[in-house]
């Protein structure tokens, strides 16, 4: 031990708290056994686990008589003190919770086996990146295009298609917005995450057979890629036309069907697909450039080796909610990997969070920490759990 540990009056101070420790510990036991007690007297009874006046004066009792100085700092505690009780007497009184019972039926019924073949909903035209996302998820996968996000979504929705595979982050510009709200802001029965997938993404430079890069100037894709590649573009053609649409092979299609003053950016195998050239290679600003698609499907299947697990929850509008979900999350032993708010439509400046999480689908901590989300959260959406190709 580091001698500078050693000091008499120091170690004299830590073994009084060590001292106090302990009798905290049992009467944070003590308190709740209590608790269980009192959930099944309000079983019994029929009355509400939360009761919002008896927390408040409590809250406000304990602030008061640590005074001044610890006042805030004990009410901080009691306020974790008093939603582990709720959610240990929710659990008393119900026991698990719809995500967990979800996920155990799903894990019961869900093949051992990913499907190697399928239908599956993409966005674009032939060559986009979804179409490569499809064929690394599935062997053989049976595509069919849509124009727009929204179309893939419904797609699944309404049976047209299994499976439909969607862009959701890159690793340079950050979340697509649509996908995000599409997963969140759904009405009825959610669609679920099956698995993801991170594919490089390497842009190249389409033009069209005989032109050459000195006739260019305008050049097309999606918005994605163009922010990938927004200081290429700036260096080497600060006059052209930048022009978004629909997707980077929509771009190729179109600048195949230019006079030869359209350029695409767009895979490199876009370049075969539609008869053009690629007068440059890998051009995006950032080599290490990965989107993460989704894999969505109208039922909630879970595959073996499944670790990665996403929800959508609402807190209280009010100082301190969402600091208390991620202290939540940490107590179980959970490792969040993303966290993203979104607005809550019709509410200004309310928020919703998008949360990923890691533990194992067989660990005995991921369902109760669902039934927890579920029962202490105003809102809460599951959105799957999963394991992600690389």
């Amino acid at each position: 031990m580091d001698s500078k540990l050693q000091i008499p009056e120091l170690v004299g101070k830590r073994s009084e708290i060590d001292g106090i420790d302990k009798e905290i510990v049992k009467l944070f036991c003590r308190r709740m056994q209590i608790s269980e007690e009192v959930a099944g007297i309000k079983k019994a009874h029929n009355a509400p686990v939360f009761d919002a006046a008896r927390e408040k004066e409590l809250l406000a009792s304990v602030r008061q008589a640590a005074g001044e100085t610890f006042g805030t700092y004990a009410r901080s505690l009691y306020e974790t003190i008093l939603s582990l009780s709720r959610s240990y007497q929710h659990k008393m009184q119900n026991g698990p919770g719809r995500t967990e019972e979800m996920i155990l039926e799903s894990l019961g019924k869900t093949s051992q086996l990913f499907p190697e073949n399928a239908s599956v909903a993409c966005q674009g035209v032939p060559g986009a990146y979804s179409q490569h996302a499809a064929e690394r998820l599935f062997e053989e996968p049976d595509i069919t295009f849509f124009d727009t996000f929204e179309e893939v979504y419904e797609a699944v929705e309404n049976g047209t298609c299994r499976y439909g595979v969607l862009p959701l982050e890159n690793s340079t510009y950050g979340s697509v917005r649509d996908v995000y709200d599409l997963m969140i802001r759904k009405t009825g029965d959610p669609l679920y995450i099956v698995r993801a997938l991170r594919l490089k993404i390497d842009h190249s430079l389409l033009i069209k057979k005989g032109s050459d890069i000195s006739r260019i100037t305008k050049i097309l894709s999606h918005e994605q890629a163009l922010a990938q590649s927004a200081a290429f573009l700036k260096n080497t053609f600060p006059h052209a036309i930048i022009e978004k649409c629909a997707n980077t092979a929509v771009a190729a299609m179109e600048a195949a069907r230019s006079d030869g003053t359209v350029a695409a950016l767009a895979s490199a195998d876009c370049a075969g697909q539609y008869g053009l050239t690629v007068a440059m290679s890998d051009v995006q600003d950032n080599k290490n450039n990965y989107t993460r698609f989704i894999c969505i499907s109208k039922e909630l299947e879970i595959y073996p080796g499944a670790v990665k697990s996403s929800m959508v929850i609402t807190t209280e509008h009010k100082p301190g909610s969402l600091s208390r979900v991620l202290n939540r999350i940490n107590a179980w032993g959970i490792n969040m990997s993303k966290l993203e708010s979104r607005p809550i439509p019709g509410h200004d400046f309310e928020f919703m969070f998008y949360f990923d999480i890691e533990c194992p689908v067989y660990s005995p901590r991921l369902g109760p920490f669902f039934t927890e989300m579920e029962q202490n959260t105003p809102s809460f959406r599951y959105l799957g759990t999963y394991s992600e190709m690389l």
